[in-house]
């Protein structure tokens, strides 16, 4: 009898700026020994590239990640897609994780999957996320927020998904942007029961 598999969540990074909040995420996830099924938009990838030097050229991205950050203690897998495969494994509900979170999650995607459009992988993915039960959070980077914005918000709330807007606290007092990073990463891993202690929880 073959073993059950290990945490698998979804990770998708689309063109929203906050680069470093995706790295942040994929990186806390590794630690954990989580297997990330990754998917990144075009834009998602450009993002990376011009915001964070992170390059998705040549090489295997879990080797670039322990290089990034120093850290040969990232003992998860990475399992990477293409945004255009809609026949990809995690496009099907059958393929079981633990859910799915998009950070950072650019308004456009936002509406696609509040509106159930599923025109590429991480739209589907989160659909698929949605309509099993399981989790699904979004992280979307935008500021101001216009009405169309916050309805879509509230229409995938609705849905099932959570919002965790990249808004870091500063009651941990960060000395770094890594730090507030980290805290958003922090907050996210925690709506999947994972303790990735990245930040001093509020204490009076």
């Amino acid at each position: 009898m073959e073993s059950e598999p290990g945490k698998r969540i979804i990770v998708g990074i689309t063109g929203a700026s906050g680069a470093i909040y995706a790295l942040h995420t994929v990186k806390a996830l590794l630690r954990h020994a989580v297997e990330v099924h990754l998917i990144i938009s075009d834009y998602g990838a450009y993002v990376l590239e011009s915001e964070a030097d992170f390059s998705l050229k040549g090489g295997a991205l879990l080797e670039s990640f322990k290089t990034r950050f120093k850290d040969a203690d990232l003992t998860g897998e990475i399992v990477r897609y293409s945004n255009k495969d809609l026949a990809a494994s995690v496009s099907s509900g059958s393929f079981r994780t633990e859910g799915m979170v998009v950070v950072p999650c650019s308004m456009k995607t936002l509406a696609g999957i509040a509106q159930g459009i599923t025109g590429n992988l991480i739209e589907r993915a989160a659909d698929v996320t949605l309509k099993e039960g399981r989790k699904l959070v979004l992280v979307p980077r935008e500021t101001p927020l216009n009405k169309i914005h916050l309805k879509n918000m509230l229409a995938a709330a609705d849905a099932g998904a959570h919002i965790l807007p990249a808004m870091p606290a500063f009651y941990q007092k960060p000395g770094t942007i890594a730090d507030l990073a980290d805290f958003v990463a922090g907050r996210i891993l925690a709506l999947f029961d994972i303790d990735a202690k990245l930040f001093k929880p509020w204490q009076k």
